[in-house]
């Protein structure tokens, strides 16, 4: 049996870590995003798509005992990009957060 391929991960910005993240949130948004880079595709709760911000993005939503988390990756054809973590605390803030990310993804596709 051969080992599963798995697309690289590319940050662009932000860490999964604890602290910040709990050590179970920490290794549940591990495990998720190990499952994208497998070719998993993954719903909600976990995921939704964000078009406002671009094309195959998507929002991984993990929660930890004080913050919910907000990870925006984009679903690469050769590799999975996270464009930006952060703790959702309210609309305003997670509006200039998938802004910020989609600012990150066209700097990202303009440097290609």
């Amino acid at each position: 049996m051969s080992p599963i391929a798995r697309k690289p991960l590319f940050v662009l910005k932000g860490e999964i870590k604890t602290p910040p993240f709990d050590t179970e949130a920490r290794q549940e948004a591990g495990e998720l995003i190990r499952q994208l880079q497998e070719g998993d595709s993954l719903g909600m709760p976990h995921s939704r798509p964000l078009p406002t911000v671009g094309s195959r993005c998507h929002e991984l939503r993990v929660k930890d005992s004080k913050h919910e988390w907000r990870i925006v990756y984009r679903i690469d054809p050769d590799a999975i990009l996270i464009a930006g973590i952060f703790a959702k605390t309210g609309l305003k803030m997670q509006q200039r957060e998938f802004k910020t990310a989609s600012k990150r993804l066209a700097i990202y596709d303009q440097a290609k």
